[in-house]
């Protein structure tokens, strides 16, 4: 059986840096339980690699569970790296650009939190791939994204792909963020080849997300279904990670 991986190495050939100093959050205070869980998100959707389709039938599976929890249509912000995909109405290329300025432009309103997810091939040490751009998402420019369109807002990010366990710290990991990560940052993560609809890790994700009622304990659902799943085909254990901020810790999993 091929290594059903995600990760790629020696693929891209751009650097890119950013031109702009993240802003200064400052401290946050805890947020109560009773607007955590009242919040309506603001969502960027990435697919980032165009080589399986898994990865737009995750993005598109995580928009049809929003629209079912409140989420307005307008607020939901989907790109793809697949061509096809590009060309339906509100779906723009998952360029490197354009993820940053989707997520830079989120600005959610008070009574509103912030939502990315962003699923595709992972490079060690390098962040998630986005081949429309030939580029890497990496923790830095994606933690000055969500500095500069979330600010001290409440935000959930999710990062799947293989060695993307180096968004779950510093500088990703603030008081007002949660980040929850399919592997380890040393560690590939699974489910790319054919006979596969979603990931491994996406499709324990958008599992739990219809039964936990935190995120910390989707984490933990997540968590548990992986290991299952790794093992039952013989992989190596990925150890998806994650960061709860202080002032989201008891943040509610939207319900419908």
């Amino acid at each position: 059986m091929r290594l059903l991986t995600r990760c790629t190495a020696g693929l891209l050939v751009l650097t890119v840096t950013a031109c702009a100093a993240t802003p200064n959050l400052g401290s946050v205070r805890p947020y109560a339980l009773d607007d955590l869980a009242a919040l309506r998100f603001k969502a960027v959707l990435v697919a980032g690699d165009r080589a399986t389709p898994a990865f737009d039938h995750a993005t598109d599976a995580m928009r049809e569970r929003l629209l079912e929890r409140r989420v307005a249509a307008a607020d939901i912000q989907q790109l793809s790296a697949d061509r096809e995909v590009v060309t339906r109405e509100g779906v723009r290329s998952a360029t490197l650009d354009h993820v940053l300025s989707a997520i830079g432009g989120l600005r959610p309103e008070p009574g509103q939190g912030c939502l990315v997810f962003v699923t595709s091939h992972g490079g060690f040490g390098r962040g998630l791939v986005l081949t429309p751009s030939r580029d890497y998402l990496t923790p830095a420019a994606l933690d000055a994204a969500l500095a500069g369109g979330c600010g001290n807002a409440p935000t959930v990010a999710v990062l799947s792909g293989c060695f993307s366990g180096g968004f779950a710290k510093a500088p990703m990991a603030r008081a007002n963020r949660i980040v929850l990560t399919a592997a380890r940052e040393d560690r590939p993560s699974f489910g790319c080849g054919a006979g596969f609809h979603y990931t491994v890790y996406d499709r324990c994700l958008l599992g739990a997300m219809d039964t936990a009622n935190t995120w910390r304990a989707a984490y933990g659902m997540i968590r548990d279904c992986v290991t299952s799943r790794e093992r039952e085909l013989g992989f190596r254990p990925s150890e998806p990670r994650a960061w709860f901020g202080a002032a989201v810790n008891g943040m509610p999993v939207p319900r419908p």
